[in-house]
C-alpha cells in the first residue's frame, strides 16, 4: 500500500529555496516589505510543491476565514443562478471564497441556512429573506455577523439591503401595456408578505390611476414565487370567465409558466395574450422568443452586494446602513401587441 503523502510545509519550502520560515510565512500570507524576486522565488517552489495554505490554521489565528455565505431562495430560477455566478464571481476578485445555499422559500430552511453560515465562521452573509416573518434576519443580527439583503427588505427592521426599484418597475411594466392599449392586465403578482410583489403591485396601481383607471380587483393575483400555483390561478380566471388581453408578471418564470399555460389552452401570445416579465433572464439566455421584460440590473445588484457587506465586514462598528435602491429598465422583446 503507497504511503499517505503529506502536506507540504513551511519548512519543507523555507529548506528547498534557502530562506527562512518566517520569510515562507509572510510571502505565502501576502505581507508586505517583500523583495519581488524572494516572493517569486517562493511562490514558485510552494507551487511546485503542491503547498496547499491551511485556511482552518489560519482562521483561527486571525479570526477571519475570507469567506461569505449566500442564502438565495430557488437557484432552480436562472434569476437567482446568475446572480450567485455574479456574486461569487467578483468576491473572488476581492479575495473571498463563497458558498451557496438554498432555502426553497422556506422560513424553517432558512433559519438552517443562517446556522450553517454562523457554524461555519463565515466573515458575512448575504441573504434574499423569505420574508414571512423577520425572525431570520433579527436573529442573524443579534448575532452581530455582517449581513446584508439582496433583492428584498423589510419596511418594520433597518437592514443594509441592495434592491432593485420594484415600485419604478412594475410601474414601467404596466405603462408599457397600457400605452400599447391594453386596459384588462392581469398582475400575476408574488404573494403580499414579499416586499419586491408589494412594491411591484404598488407601480401597476400608479399606472393606472395616471390614466384615470381603477386596476379590477379580479385581475390582481397572487401566486407563488417558485410558480407552481400559475396553471391554477389562470385555471380560475377562465373558468369565471374574467377577461384579460395581457399579464405583468412578478418574474420571468411566471412569465413563461404563463406563457405556456395560455398556448395550451389555445391562446397566443402575444395575439391574443401580450406578456410581460420581471428580472430579464434572457440577457444571459439564448432563446427563439425573447420576452419583454423588466430588468433589474442583476450585475450591478450582485457587485453592490458585495461591495456593501465587504464595507460592513471591514467595519463592523459602524452605526449607519447602507441602503441602496437600483432603477430598473424595460427590455423591448417579442410579447406585446400595439392594439392602437
Amino acid at each position: 500500500m503507497k504511503p499517505i503523502k503529506r502536506n507540504v510545509t513551511l519548512k519543507d519550502i523555507a529548506k528547498k529555496t534557502g530562506f527562512s520560515v518566517n520569510t515562507v510565512s509572510r510571502v505565502l500570507r501576502n505581507k508586505p516589505e517583500i523583495a519581488d524576486e524572494t516572493r517569486e522565488t517562493i511562490l514558485a517552489a510552494a507551487k511546485e510543491m503542491g503547498h496547499v495554505r491551511n485556511m482552518l490554521a489560519s482562521s483561527l489565528r486571525s479570526g477571519v476565514t475570507n469567506t461569505i455565505a449566500v442564502i438565495l431562495g430557488d437557484v432552480s430560477n436562472p434569476h437567482f443562478a446568475i446572480m450567485m455566478s455574479e456574486i461569487e464571481h467578483y468576491a473572488r476578485s476581492k479575495g473571498y471564497t463563497s458558498f451557496l445555499i438554498n432555502t426553497d422559500e422556506n422560513e424553517e430552511r432558512e433559519f438552517e441556512a443562517v446556522q450553517t453560515a454562523l457554524n461555519q465562521s463565515v466573515d458575512g452573509v448575504i441573504v434574499c429573506p423569505t420574508q414571512r416573518s423577520t425572525r431570520n434576519i433579527e436573529y442573524l443580527r443579534d448575532r452581530r455577523i455582517p449581513f446584508v439583503l439582496i433583492g428584498r427588505h423589510f419596511a418594520q427592521l433597518p437592514t443594509p439591503y441592495v434592491i432593485c426599484n420594484d415600485e419604478l418597475g412594475g410601474y414601467q411594466a404596466t405603462q408599457r401595456l397600457l400605452t400599447a392599449g391594453h386596459r384588462d392586465i392581469l398582475l400575476m403578482g408574488g404573494p403580499s408578505y414579499i416586499s419586491s410583489a408589494i412594491e411591484r403591485r404598488a407601480g401597476y396601481i400608479r399606472a393606472h390611476r395616471e390614466l384615470g383607471l381603477t386596476p379590477r380587483p379580479e385581475l390582481m393575483v397572487e401566486v407563488p414565487v417558485t410558480a407552481g400555483g400559475c396553471a391554477a390561478a389562470l385555471d380560475r380566471l377562465l373558468k369565471k370567465k374574467v377577461a384579460f388581453t395581457a399579464i405583468f408578471a412578478f418574474s420571468d418564470i411566471i412569465a413563461w409558466k404563463s406563457w405556456t399555460y395560455l398556448e395550451q389552452h389555445g391562446l397566443r401570445v402575444p395575439q391574443d395574450v401580450s406578456v410581460i416579465g420581471f428580472d430579464y433572464i434572457h440577457s444571459r439566455l439564448e432563446l427563439p422568443f425573447q420576452l419583454t421584460s423588466i430588468s433589474s440590473h442583476k450585475r450591478h445588484m450582485s457587485t453592490t452586494a458585495v461591495d456593501v457587506l465587504l464595507g460592513a465586514i471591514q467595519a463592523p462598528d459602524a452605526e449607519a446602513y447602507e441602503q441602496i435602491v437600483i432603477d430598473t429598465t424595460l427590455s423591448e422583446g417579442q410579447t406585446v401587441l400595439d392594439r392602437v
